[in-house]
């Protein structure tokens, strides 16, 4: 079984390479000629996404919002225009559960079956770290199993179409959720003269790693650091983005998610570049 990837960002450049080094890789594509320019093993980017559904059982689709993931789908020279008969697609981008729907409304008419795969543990997908929350139907999932195993130390499938998107979304909420309360923690670290990284260490080594709240709260000043400044700024809008999605899942079920709705109104404290909270000077 071949593999395609569309997308060489962070994530997408990760998984081609895993990919690459299982053998399962047959193409690639990116908006940019040189992505894949000191990858090991993976192919020079292919001429459009046409090709690479062309060269491959399966294709990631590894880029970062809906609308990019519609583009590279659609068109005469998307992936729809190249795929061979029994092409299965695995979306690893986080979108709303309302795009998913309309992305999945392009992939059935197409006759084309689409796979919802939320990942977390980006830090290490060169290195067949990520986690993979699978949503689609057993028989697909088991299809697409070997190209999952060959990019994700874990694959788990959450439950029918959608399921594997609703998760990760369910976990973008504890995962910015925590930052707010790091954000809070932080504060009170500040006014009372508490070393704040030595407090995320401690909780590090009392609670197996779970320092994630106070991760923003101990890295570089962003008002010293251009660099930091603008990590801190495409985390924001990551962010954003995830809550949204959360946002109108809960709504979809007449519920709300009031920490995730005051992360969001509190989005630049959140991330480190702004105070609400009436700090002393």
């Amino acid at each position: 079984m071949k593999a395609g990837v569309i997308g060489l960002g962070a994530i997408g450049s990760g998984v081609a390479l895993c990919l690459a080094r299982s053998g399962q890789l047959g193409a690639v594509y990116d908006i940019r000629p040189e992505a894949a320019d000191g990858l090991d093993g993976v192919p020079a980017v292919a001429a459009t996404p046409a090709a690479v559904a062309a060269a491959a059982d399966v294709v990631v689709i590894a880029v970062v919002s809906a609308q990019q993931t519609v583009d590279v789908l659609t068109g005469p020279n998307g992936i729809l225009a190249g795929a061979k008969p029994g092409l299965t697609v695995i979306l690893v981008a986080t979108v709303s559960m309302e795009d998913l729907g309309r992305i999945r409304a392009i992939t059935d008419a197409a006759g084309v079956a689409l796979v919802d795969c939320g990942v977390t543990g980006g830090q290490k997908v060169r290195e067949k770290g990520l986690v993979c929350l699978v949503g689609g139907d057993e028989a697909i999932v088991a299809k697409v199993r070997p190209v999952l195993d060959g990019f994700a130390k874990y694959v788990a499938h959450m439950g029918g179409p959608g399921a594997g998107m609703a998760a990760k979304i369910a976990r973008n909420v504890i995962v910015f959720g925590c930052l707010r309360a790091g954000y809070e923690a932080a504060v009170l670290c500040r006014n009372s003269g508490v070393d704040i990284r030595q407090l995320s260490d401690a909780i590090d080594a009392s609670a197996d790693g779970v320092g994630g709240p106070l991760m923003l709260a101990t890295r570089e000043d962003p008002f010293q650091s251009e660099q930091e400044a603008g990590v801190r700024e495409y985390t924001r809008a990551l962010m954003i983005k995830d809550l949204d999605a959360a946002i109108d899942l809960a709504a979809s079920y007449g519920i709300q998610l009031p920490l995730i709705e005051l992360t969001k109104r509190t989005d630049q404290a959140v991330v480190g570049m702004a105070d609400v909270m009436g700090e002393k000077a």
